[in-house]
């Protein structure tokens, strides 16, 4: 849901990669549903590991799923900011399939307001130090 939404909201600032360190192998219907209820398009989007990307320039890397800060991340080229943004992985929620549906797009919800912080950032015009401070902020929104 992270790549479609940085697509949509911050496409002319950012290239957005995906990428887990077990993936499902395909996109949960649910994330699909939360995507079409906001109107975002999902065109494109699949699972997909990490080490497709272990020799892409990245600039940042923001980890989501809330175990995700306890498990090892990829060494990638350069020196990459890191930030992560615990989020619940609404593929595992419980309850109906409604109740399951409405927390996915709740999920959806806040990953773009956190999106739409970080299309604010000055990545051109700040240093480091100012760019990782955006970052650990975003991840209270």
């Amino acid at each position: 849901m992270a790549e479609a939404l940085l697509r949509h909201v911050g496409s002319a600032k950012f290239e957005s990669l995906s990428a887990g360190s077990f993936p499902a192998g395909y996109v949960h219907a649910v994330a699909i549903d939360a995507m079409n209820r906001l109107g975002v398009p999902m065109v494109g989007q699949c699972s997909k590991s990490w080490d497709e990307f272990v020799n892409a320039p990245v600039d940042v890397v923001i980890t989501l799923c809330d175990d995700a800060a306890r498990q090892a991340c990829p060494i990638l080229p350069g020196s990459p900011l890191k930030a992560h943004w615990p989020m619940p992985d609404p593929s595992f929620h419980p309850g109906t399939e409604t109740e399951r549906q409405q927390f996915a797009v709740a999920v959806a919800n806040r990953l773009r307001a956190k999106i739409e912080e970080l299309v604010k950032v000055d990545f051109t015009g700040s240093d480091p130090a100012t760019l990782q401070s955006a970052l650990t902020r975003i991840s209270q929104v």
